[in-house]
């Protein structure tokens, strides 16, 4: 939906974003194989509680929680990208796959919506991924060139 529909749509009224994709993520109690899948099933480091990694390894989680979402009344959902970046996906040796995760989780949230004339808005990677893996590994070595070009990266996978 292009950004003058959604001005057009908080005229009229107030607009519901969706809730907390991992407390809903964490309702599955979904064990390390389930993070894994057979993709990652060899993956030398532990995957369970990779959210961001079901998009490629669960996706019917996370299409069934943007459709409960909607179903709450949600107008807007946000994509499964809470840390789909470079650096964040540096914690699982995972860097390669970020426009992977980034474009499922975009055509997960399309295929979740809409829903009734529900409004779908897909949202990129937030800035809370980013700080939290900038923190864990030393933001001050990096560069805001890098900065921007990690987001840029897992951006450019999610605008159609």
């Amino acid at each position: 939906m292009p950004v003058h529909e959604v001005r057009d749509l908080l005229r009229e009224r107030i607009l519901i974003l969706d809730g907390a994709m991992g407390t809903m993520i964490q309702r599955y109690k979904l064990d390390e194989a389930a993070f894994r899948g057979e993709r990652f099933r060899n993956w030398t480091k532990d995957l369970k509680g990779h959210n961001d990694l079901l998009n490629v390894t669960r996706p019917d989680v996370i299409e069934a929680i943007h459709r409960q979402y909607l179903e709450a009344g949600a107008d807007i959902i946000e994509t499964n990208t809470f840390s789909s970046t470079r650096i964040a996906q540096a914690d699982y040796h995972l860097e390669s796959i970020v426009q992977d995760l980034n474009l499922a989780a975009a055509r997960i949230a399309r295929a979740a919506g809409p829903l009734s004339g529900v409004t779908v808005l897909e949202v990129g990677p937030g800035p809370g991924g980013l700080t939290r893996a900038l923190l864990a590994q030393g933001a001050h070595r990096s560069s805001m060139d890098e900065l921007t070009s990690w987001t840029q990266e897992a951006d450019k996978v999610i605008v159609f």
